[in-house]
């Protein structure tokens, strides 16, 4: 059933979003790569099963099914593995180059082991290669996820167009859309507030912030203008250009700062509650210090979990998904039948080449996602090392101090292409919704 479809892909993200990060924090940085590097093996192979097993296969069937429900223990395995395999000790804290070619492989007793041994040569090229795949693969997702933001925010500005076109309640729609339009704007120009107030913000900060913001509004009304472009495209394009320098000067720092321990409450002469309520909660607390200390022992790695995690990262990996899977229907819908492709998957079945891509792609959307999620958090390590943000662990196990070069890039790219979008066009270009029935 299709509700225990969404559980276990809620259970499967949760799972990918807690776990990631908490292999780098527990374990450092070669740990965290090697076990997203397994994590992705795995679901690749999955992935690659099931496409090559035919559907009507009862072994198919057997086989699939099987891993699926193993799978949560095959995860929680391999966290373990990796963190006693890969974590820094007193003796494994330099990078992977370091410790396979230097003078600290002497103490191997054979050739064998230190080509398959602990630190060996395999694993050096294994794990070293993951790191090089994900360094590279960082500017590639930063401009497809503004390519495909921008594929996004034309789309919705020609349903909104053909929605106040089509006639009937066109006066209502234009309205509505107008308020929407100026609560995305007001609500950016909210988030852009809070980056100004950002403690590194610097001159040249501060006019890099300038230009960008001055050619967006000069965009949004240039489009408006010129009837290529209609508010909802202007607001959403200039939401997305504060999200980028949201992402780019975040301070990136814990969810919850420590606070100042606060003074001991003074007792007071009333009770807050009725002697009812505080007797309840007195028994619920005794209750719950009655529970197992495996109880209290999961709710405290969850919570460890979870402190391992800041926001930018989840905003991201969660607007990056977003606008792909909705390329993913965006796409065939411009390629062949509008509205009708908006409400189907692309699958191998399709007729057109990029509609078989884009079903391939699908297939092993789990390794892409932890791909994608390993990348952002490498990405955040580097930032908080190259900025002096307490990442200096990274740098120290062999990692980058990276800065946003690639962020500003996308943020140039994504405006040029849609200039140069607004010049070639033409007016009301129906792409999407051309052939859409209009009463």
């Amino acid at each position: 059933m299709w509700i225990f479809r969404i559980i276990s892909a809620v259970i499967f993200l949760t799972s990918i979003v807690l776990s990631v990060p908490l292999g780098f924090d527990v374990g450092g940085r070669t740990c965290g790569l090697a076990f997203s590097l397994s994590l992705a093996t795995f679901y690749f192979l999955y992935s690659v099963l099931r496409l090559a097993t035919p559907d009507q296969s009862r072994f198919r069937y057997a086989l699939v099914r099987a891993i699926g429900l193993t799978q949560w223990i095959i995860l929680p395995s391999l966290l373990i593995w990796s963190l006693n395999r890969f974590s820094v000790d007193a003796d494994n804290s330099g990078g992977w180059v370091e410790r396979t070619f230097s003078g600290k492989r002497a103490q191997d007793t054979s050739f064998r082991e230190w080509i398959f041994g602990p630190d060996g040569l395999v694993e050096a090229l294994t794990i070293g290669t993951w790191d090089k795949l994900l360094r590279w693969s960082t500017p590639v997702f930063q401009l497809v996820e503004g390519f495909c933001s921008l594929l996004v925010i034309q789309a919705a500005g020609q349903i909104t167009r053909w929605l106040v076109n089509r006639g009937g309640r066109s006066d209502s729609w234009m309205i509505g859309l107008l308020v929407m339009s100026a609560s995305i704007i007001s609500s950016s120009v909210y988030f852009l507030w809070r980056v100004m107030q950002f403690p590194q913000i610097g001159n040249v900060d501060a006019t890099l912030i300038g230009i960008t913001i001055t050619c967006a509004v000069f965009l949004g009304a240039w489009g408006i203008g010129s009837g290529k472009g209609n508010p909802v495209e202007s607001s959403l394009l200039f939401a997305y250009i504060v999200l980028c320098i949201y992402q780019i000067f975040t301070d990136y720092q814990p969810s919850h700062p420590l606070d100042p321990m606060p003074p001991p409450p003074q007792a007071a002469d009333f009770p807050p509650f009725p002697p009812i309520i505080m007797a309840s909660y007195t028994t619920l607390i005794h209750v719950l210090s009655t529970l197992p200390s495996t109880i209290h022992g999961s709710f405290n790695f969850v919570m460890a979990a979870l402190s391992t995690i800041t926001p930018s990262v989840i905003i991201s990996l969660a607007y990056r998904f977003f606008v792909l899977y909705a390329s993913t229907r965006i796409i065939p819908a411009v390629r062949e039948s509008g509205a009708r492709a908006l409400s189907q998957e692309a699958s191998l079945e399709d007729s057109d080449g990029a509609g078989q891509m884009l079903g391939l792609l699908s297939w092993f959307s789990p390794s892409i996602l932890i791909t994608v999620y390993t990348s952002l958090l490498m990405q955040h390590f580097a930032s908080t090392s190259g900025e002096g943000g307490g990442g200096e662990w990274w740098t120290s196990q062999g990692g980058d101090a990276g800065g946003n070069l690639w962020r500003w890039i996308n943020v140039a790219g994504t405006m040029a292409l849609y200039a140069l979008e607004l010049y070639l066009g033409g007016e009301d270009d129906g792409t999407l919704t051309g052939h859409w029935k209009a009463d």
